[in-house]
């Protein structure tokens, strides 16, 4: 009894890690695409996928969810690292792109309400990202004028190379590090100011906002 319960189980996680890899995949390319497609690309029936996302919102939820917290994971083992403060900060960069969490930031904010434990691992995001550029900045390889809040657009640019453009995902994997390595070098400390002001959190936070259906 214990293994048939087991296999099932493990079924249902496998159809899980089906459902939000297929979700990331048709959401990232179509933020609009009905839940079906999703179920399409997953080769799952749509009442599987409704079992375990009631609404598209909720599945769209669960995704931001993820990459949040994959985020909040990467930045405390960053902040775990004792060796070079810079390239513990470069390394966390890099595997964040490598995640790609900041393509469904780009794609999905503002197209569900988040949830009060998304808001806790997003306030939780900011904090480590504060602790990591003072941390960067008092070994003098960052410049003084970057604020936490510049690693969100820093992040979401280099997202913006998308899949499809130039082929394939290992040519966009190998030019977003490309121009994340103009990033921080961009990022290392000079004389020269940056020129305007970092996007505060309030504007950062701006994008979340649930954005109004069509009349």
């Amino acid at each position: 009894m214990e293994q048939g319960l087991s296999g099932r189980r493990g079924q249902a996680a496998k159809n899980d890690e089906r459902i939000l890899r297929a979700a990331r995949e048709v959401f990232i390319g179509d933020a609009d695409a009905p839940i079906s497609a999703v179920a399409s690309r997953a080769g799952v029936g749509i009442s599987a996928l409704y079992r375990r996302y009631p609404s598209k919102e909720d599945l769209l939820r669960q995704l931001c969810r993820d990459g949040l917290r994959l985020y909040v994971e990467e930045a405390e083992a960053a902040l775990a690292d004792e060796g070079d403060p810079w390239l513990a900060f470069a390394a966390f960069l890099r595997r964040i792109v490598d995640a790609d969490t900041h393509s469904l930031t780009v794609r999905l904010a503002g197209t569900f309400e988040p949830t009060a434990d998304m808001f806790a691992d997003a306030l939780r995001s900011g904090e480590l990202n504060e602790k990591l550029i003072a941390r960067t900045k008092a070994s003098g390889d960052l410049r003084v004028d970057v604020r936490s809040e510049d690693l969100a657009l820093i992040l979401e640019m280099v997202a913006a190379i998308r899949p499809g453009i130039f082929g394939d995902e290992a040519r966009t994997s190998e030019l977003r590090q490309r121009y994340l390595s103009l990033c921080l070098d961009g990022l290392r400390a000079k004389d020269n100011p940056l020129v305007g002001a970092a996007p505060t959190g309030e504007e950062l936070g701006r994008r979340w906002v649930r954005r109004a259906g069509p009349a």
